[in-house]
């Protein structure tokens, strides 16, 4: 049975960021719940994450164009990076692998999605969802990382334990879909949205 969710996020609009796990296919299932709920959702996509998830499926789900290239044309000239961060009340970057959470922790923007996490900061929330190998998710590097993130005022959520695609169990797994968009919510709705400002 699917549950609907229980509040409205009408008039919200929600960056969904997808990069190259393969806890990708669980992101469209966010976006559909994220559109159920009400909001405009604009997703963007690594090249890698291309390789798990198709960018039809998530054009499909929420009825706009997917970016997955910095030199994709847009309205007017508004660079992407910049236009889709300052619409957005929330982005959401999901799964969080331990590339892009390396290339956020270091100013890194050579790609769309790494771009756009960038200009996010002073735009928007940013919520991040980490999803790895558990050898990955506990390295020195990927710990500093991820701490130096939190210091910065992005959210997280997960990951959790259990069974992971290399094939063992361990930390590392993404959040589920649903406990995503609970924080999602609760970060949405703190604040009217952007638009009603205008």
């Amino acid at each position: 049975m699917v549950q609907t969710p229980s509040y409205s996020l009408t008039g919200y609009e929600v960056l969904v960021c997808v990069t190259g796990g393969v806890a990708a296919y669980k992101v469209a299932d966010l976006t559909s719940k994220l559109v159920q709920a009400g909001a405009g959702v604009n997703v963007a996509m690594t090249e890698s994450a291309t390789q798990f998830v198709g960018p039809m499926t998530f054009q499909a789900l929420t009825g706009r164009r997917v970016f997955t290239s910095m030199w994709q044309s847009g309205q007017s000239y508004d660079p992407q990076h910049l236009a889709l961060t300052e619409r957005a009340d929330l982005t959401i970057i999901a799964p969080a692998t331990a590339n892009i959470m390396a290339k956020m922790a270091g100013g890194i923007a050579d790609d769309i999605v790494s771009a756009l996490a960038l200009s996010a900061h002073g735009s928007c929330p940013i919520l991040i969802a980490p999803a790895m190998n558990t050898r990955m998710w506990q390295a020195p590097p990927t710990q500093d990382n991820f701490a130096k993130l939190k210091a910065w005022g992005i959210h997280t959520v997960g990951p959790g334990e259990g069974y992971l695609a290399c094939r063992t169990v361990g930390v590392g797994r993404m959040a589920e879909p649903a406990e995503i968009i609970e924080s999602a919510a609760r970060l949405l709705l703190a604040n009217q949205p952007k638009a009603s400002h205008k």
